[in-house]
């Protein structure tokens, strides 16, 4: 690809391994629209709670129900509304979210529900004169975006992440949370077969920034 062209990056991990931090810096380096699949789910979840709607009870409910999905942009980053309804951060990182949102991410209906939004954010980024997209999630490059220009695997141990999210002030089981993501049948949680593996974990945001920024200027 050259300069002038739409790049398409998909950043996966798991919980706390620096995904929004890098996508965030991403997007300000290249412009990129930053779109956070994790936190579509953590709407998707926080709109079944607000409706009592447990998650052995979203099928039915999805077969009679209609989600209407939708975006807006807030500097570079593109925020999913359900029925017209945002979130504030606090309602999408509460413990209680935290503790339930890998429950109802994998369920077949909800990833259904969200795929095809999903995968519209690139023509989205580009409609809106972005010059690419930096998707985060967890099947992001394996599923949702298989053929991303550059395809970025993020990991840190265990006991970094916890740290790094008790610092945020969250409240977040990281090792259940894994077991949860990587052990379900629906997108599992695993690198793609292409992707670049980087270890958070023994290196500062600097240092990773410099390696990611260099691999996107050898495919430009």
């Amino acid at each position: 690809m050259t300069k002038d062209q739409f790049i398409i990056i998909a950043l996966d991990g798991g919980a706390g391994t620096g995904k929004s931090t890098t996508a965030h810096f991403l997007s300000k380096a290249f412009n990129l629209l930053h779109v956070d699949t994790g936190s579509h789910y953590r709407a998707v979840t926080r709109s079944f709670i607000n409706s009592g709607i447990k998650p052995t009870e979203v099928n039915q409910y999805l077969i009679k129900n209609k989600f209407c999905l939708s975006s807006e942009i807030k500097e570079r980053k593109s925020h999913l509304l359900v029925d017209q309804k945002s979130f504030r951060k606090s309602e999408l990182r509460s413990s209680e979210i935290n503790a339930n949102v890998s429950d109802f991410a994998s369920l077949e209906s909800v990833r259904s529900l969200l795929f095809g939004y999903q995968r519209s954010q690139v023509e989205f980024a580009k409609l809106n004169k972005f010059n690419g997209i930096v998707m985060e999630g967890r099947d992001i490059g394996t599923i949702i975006l298989p053929d991303a220009h550059l395809k970025i695997f993020l990991e840190a141990d265990a006991s970094v992440r916890s740290t790094r999210r008790n610092k945020d002030g969250e409240s977040d089981q990281i090792v259940n949370r894994d077991e949860k993501d990587s052990s379900r049948k629906i997108a599992p949680l695993s690198p793609a077969n292409d992707s670049v593996r980087i270890d958070t974990g023994t290196m500062d945001i600097d240092e990773v920034m410099k390696l990611i920024m260099g691999l996107i200027r050898k495919i430009q």
